[in-house]
């Protein structure tokens, strides 16, 4: 899928995205208005570009690894939410309940896989 990024955006390949209140790309955050929509395969930078002067493609399902705040084993299977563009968190944590994925696989207090499909 592709999404036109925000004005004076960069968005790391691997990342996890959302799209904005007008419908632009941005780094996930746990931001009021923002909705999750994938991983970006790719890194793009519109830093000096215009709001949709450039695209991103993100992928819609898989499992990947990324940071978490404070997770533990007994997590695994539930939902999980965007902290930042590469770290997620239990529902207790961030404010906004921006759902990335749900936890497959418990590495770590701070670090885990998700399933961005689920």
């Amino acid at each position: 899928m592709e999404y036109p990024v925000a004005a004076a955006t960069k968005i790391y390949a691997g990342s996890l995205v959302c799209v904005d209140g007008n419908g632009y790309a941005v780094p996930a955050a746990d931001t009021s208005g923002y909705r999750f929509v994938g991983a970006a395969m790719e890194q793009v930078d519109n830093g000096s570009g215009a709001n949709g002067d450039k695209v991103i493609r993100v992928r819609r399902t898989g499992v990947f690894e990324f940071d978490a705040a404070s997770i533990t084993q007994a997590m695994v299977g539930n939902a999980m939410y965007a902290v930042d563009d590469h770290t997620f968190d239990d529902a207790a944590g961030p404010t906004n309940d921006i759902k990335v994925g749900v936890l497959t696989k418990y590495v770590s207090a701070t670090k885990g896989w998700i399933d961005i499909a689920r």
